[in-house]
């Protein structure tokens, strides 16, 4: 009986995670027999979490001797699996597995394998599907086991009894974990209980729900790559028609937020945006702090960094040495604004908008500056960084929009100069 077809890792580096149980046994033993003719150079890992004492300890010293028997190189990481779940706050399963996936790439990071095979086999993913559908899940929840960054799963097409009649087959020795007949972990009663009672269903019920997640899989890519054709990257960040379909909208927003350490809270505040008027925004972080906003504006929601804060005002004209945050030139030059100099009040300074700021834009009536900017399709977070002169709250100039009626350039100028943003 061949377990699974090994051309496709012909001339790697394979390294097998190794537990000492049946299925990782079955797979170093698969590796094994075809390694020479494949040209597939074998080791393995083992990871000792310091979980389950003595009984741990056993199972470390059996993959010892099974790979000295086999001629294996064997790598053995420790960990206080215990320890390290009390300090992150995590359950003790997923401290476990951190631990494990942390020792995975660390491997192939220090260039000590092409490959890390673990033994997930279709009973895995079948458990998987079961524990996530009763918890909660959509479509991409459904790629419960997959392959990436070098971490393969060749017996994903077996099921567990497949692979313990290839035991029994080649006579190979393994060793059991006594938690594993614990049904107080939600994992194994879903193996021990639900997914027995679904094979008296229909006989091949795992193997129907790899299917499934397989089909779903696939569905889940399209679908993605549909909303993610539908996001628009520009200068300002990211932006998603709120007309679009529900069902890409949400995917198209979490393509967005992927970078972020957002919650299913964050997206339906950022859902809620579409019935809201623009302006409206809600803020979340990235794993590392950064901030970032959603922000409706007009038909569209944009996913962007949180504008910054106002900055120390400037006087205008600025005093010898004084930086602008844009260019002064003197005299009229194409593609700015041009402006009369001598026109602006003494005390003008340069600032970003304030609630209260008014303007008389050249040759129109008087506005609220937020009005002005409103009517320009200016959207308020950019007209927040904008930079602008204004003396009080009378606005003079907005850089890279307008200038007020009253320092336009005059047959009487004789102090002209241009702005450019």
């Amino acid at each position: 009986m061949e377990l699974f077809s090994a051309e496709k890792y012909r001339g790697k580096r394979v390294c097998v995670a190794l537990s000492g149980g049946v299925d990782s046994v079955c797979l170093l033993h698969a590796f094994k027999v075809c390694s020479a003719d494949m040209g597939i150079t074998l080791s393995a890992i083992h990871i000792e979490h310091g979980i389950r004492g003595e009984e741990s300890l056993r199972d470390m010293a059996f993959c010892g001797e099974l790979c000295g028997a086999w001629g294996v190189p064997l790598k053995i990481v420790r960990a206080d699996a215990v320890r390290l779940a009390k300090e992150r706050g995590e359950s003790l399963e997923e401290a476990a597995r951190r631990v494990r996936y942390d020792a995975f790439f660390a491997l192939l990071r220090g260039n000590e394998a092409d490959l890390v095979a673990t033994a997930h086999h279709a009973d895995d993913v079948a458990e998987t599907i079961l524990f996530r559908l009763a918890r909660g899940t959509g479509l991409t929840g459904m790629r419960a086991v997959r392959e990436y960054g070098g971490l393969i799963r060749p017996l994903l097409g077996r099921t567990r009894a497949e692979i313990e009649t290839y035991a029994d087959e080649n006579a190979l020795p393994h060793v059991c974990d006594s938690t594993n007949e614990d049904e107080n972990f939600t994992r194994n009663y879903i193996r021990r209980c639900a997914l027995p009672a679904f094979e008296k269903i229909h006989e091949g019920a795992a193997r129907h729900l790899l299917e499934f997640a397989s089909l779903a899989a696939e569905e889940d890519a399209f679908l993605q790559k549909l909303a993610e054709e539908k996001v628009v990257h520009a200068a300002d960040g990211a932006h998603i028609p709120v007309d679009l379909e529900e069902v890409l909208f949400r995917r198209a927003c979490l393509s967005c937020m992927k970078k972020s350490d957002y919650t299913r809270a964050d997206l339906e505040q950022v859902a809620a945006l579409r019935i809201l008027q623009s302006g409206r925004k809600v803020c979340f972080a990235d794993g590392d702090g950064t901030k970032r906003i959603a922000v409706r504006e007009g038909r569209e929601i944009v996913f962007t960094l949180e504008e910054e804060g106002g900055f120390t005002p400037i006087p205008f004209p600025p005093q010898e040495g004084e930086a602008l945050p844009f260019r002064l030139l003197e005299g009229a030059h194409a593609g700015g604004l041009r402006v009369d100099l001598d026109a602006f009040p003494e005390g003008c300074v340069v600032r970003t908008r304030r609630d209260g700021d008014e303007i008389t834009p050249y040759h129109a009536p008087r506005k609220t500056l937020k009005k002005f900017l409103s009517d320009k399709k200016i959207p308020s977070r950019v007209g927040r960084k904008l930079p602008i002169i204004a003396k009080g709250s009378e606005v003079f100039a907005v850089v890279g929009v307008e200038i007020a009626d009253s320092v336009k350039v005059t047959e009487t100028s004789r102090r002209i100069a241009t702005i450019f943003a």
